[in-house]
Parts: C-alpha cells; structure tokens; sequence
C-alpha cells in the first residue's frame, strides 16, 4: 500500500501537536471541546475549530498509514451491518472484524441488498489480498449471494450466535454515534470511523489472556506503532514533551 506523508506547510502548530489533538479525538469519547480543554492543561492552545479541521485534513492520511503499520490480520472474518441515521435518511454500516475482535474494514453504503454485500466483498478481498479461512455472517441473503459470486471456495457459516464478536463491536460505534449527536454525512462518518477502528486495533490488548508482566509491556509497543500520529507523551506534571512523528 502506497502512502504519503502528510504535509504540515502553512500550518502554524507543529506536527506533533495537531496529530495528537487527532489522536485523543479518534481514541476516546470526547468531543473537539473537550480535546482543547485536555491539550490547554498541558499547555497546548488551539482551538477546537482547529481541531475539527485537522481531524478532517489528516485523518485519512493516518488511517492509512496505521492500515500500512498493522499488517495481516485474522483469518476468520465476521460480517455484520447496523443502521445509521444521517440527516433522517437511514443507512448501513457494514463491519468486518476478525476472530480477535480487531477492525479488519467498514464501509457506509445506502442499501443492503446484493449488490451491496458483493461491492464490501470485494473491496475486503482487495485490500487484505488474501482471502480468509472461514467467512461468518448472520442469515441475510444478501451475504449468501455474494459468498457465492466473489469467495465461492471459502467456508461460511451463519448459524444462531456465530455471529456474536461483531455485534459486539458495534457498540462504540453507538456510544459514538450518540457523543457526536448522529454523523453529518456518509463521508464523514466512513473517515471518522474508519481511523477510530484502526486506532482501537492497537490498544485492544486482551488483558484477560496475558500475564501482568507482559501486558505492561503491550501500552508501549501500541504507542510505538501509532507513533506516526504523535501519541508518544512523557508527562512532567502540567508539562509535557511530544515525541517527534515518524
């Protein structure tokens, strides 16, 4: 995957200021105020206009780095889809994650009918480039046509429960969706969601499934890998020091 780095020219912050507002905005529930307040008291003065605009200019250049950072993921893919309301028209978000529960892609489409379950299909297998070992879905018939027509050979399944990891994770995107009081468009809500999936990738550590002595050590080599958007912060009290981005 090619990717180009963003270009900070004319912009009065540096870089690893606005890429940390981005960061606290796509990694926690909070809104653009409360991003300002979070960066004022740890002497950062920008506004939460400015905030909005970074998250806006920079966050598909992120995402596509951190895609880039994060390789490969599971061979079991989960597919689901849930309404959202923008500006009182409902439409879908199909999600596929895998067998860990981590983001593998979204896409915000109008309908949920065939040719909407092979479009997310495709565009699964192309950017995975590999197809997976199981494909597991509820029982729309859409999903069934387009297992198929695009990955005939792969095994599906769409029994009662099987499907539970990805209803699931759709549960930030309602607590989100509700923070943000409902997205303001279908392209806003595909790039907000898309970085939001991909940042909670990297800090969804199992800590259940660990010893302590290694989870400890999982917080730094998340923030290593999204080092990209500057989120590498050594605290000294109320002051602070960014580490500089990739």
């Amino acid at each position: 995957m090619k990717t180009t780095p963003p270009s900070y020219q004319r912009h009065r912050l540096p870089s690893e200021f606005i890429s940390q507002a981005v960061w606290l905005y796509h990694r926690f529930c909070l809104s653009f105020r409360e991003v300002e307040e979070l960066l004022a008291e740890r002497g950062i003065n920008i506004t939460y206009e400015s905030i909005r605009q970074g998250c806006q200019k920079f966050g598909p250049a992120y995402a596509r780095k951190l895609k880039k950072r994060q390789g490969r993921l599971g061979d079991t893919w989960h597919i689901d889809e849930v309404f959202v309301t923008i500006h009182g028209e409902r439409q879908y978000l199909c999600r596929a994650v895998d067998q860990d529960g981590d983001t593998i892609d979204i896409l915000v489409q109008r309908r949920r009918n065939q040719h909407a379950a092979v479009r997310f299909f495709r565009l699964l297998l192309k950017r995975q480039r590999v197809e997976p070992r199981w494909l597991i879905t509820d029982k729309l018939r859409s999903y069934d046509v387009a297992h198929r027509e695009v990955m005939p050979t792969v095994e599906h399944l769409n029994s009662v429960y099987a499907n539970n990891r990805v209803e699931v994770s759709h549960q930030p995107t309602r607590q989100q969706e509700y923070h943000m009081r409902g997205f303001s468009s279908s392209r806003q809500a595909q790039r907000f969601l898309t970085l939001y999936g991909l940042t909670q990738n990297f800090f969804r550590l199992g800590r259940h499934l660990r010893q302590t002595v290694n989870y400890r050590l999982l917080p730094t080599q998340a923030f290593l890998s999204v080092e990209g958007i500057g989120v590498c912060i050594r605290g000294q009290g109320n002051r602070f020091h960014l580490a500089a981005s990739s």
